[in-house]
């Protein structure tokens, strides 16, 4: 899906942080809300840690593969936003 990436690493990781320990904290640390959140982040650690680069590349496709990661489409505050809906929808159930 095209979006607009996040300006701020600070606010990136410590919001990926925050509402993954928020769904930890809520619905038990092996949940399948909690695997599933901290999988759907693993891709954007690669912002953060050096992974290996098979043959120069990045890791995870979806950052690797140009029509699967590409700009445009949401702009990155209806991304919070949105986010924010759904984090909410996950810990209240």
């Amino acid at each position: 899906m095209p979006h607009q990436d996040i300006r701020s690493r600070t606010f990136e990781v410590a919001s990926g942080a925050g509402a993954l320990l928020f769904v930890a904290a809520r619905r038990g640390a092996l949940a399948p809300a909690t695997i599933g959140a901290a999988a759907a982040c693993s891709p954007d650690l690669e912002h953060m840690f050096r992974f290996p680069r098979p043959g120069g590349r990045k890791l995870f496709p979806s950052h690797r593969v140009k029509s699967w990661h590409r700009s445009g489409g949401l702009p990155a505050w209806l991304q919070v936003l949105g986010a924010g809906v759904l984090i909410g929808f996950v810990v209240s159930r």
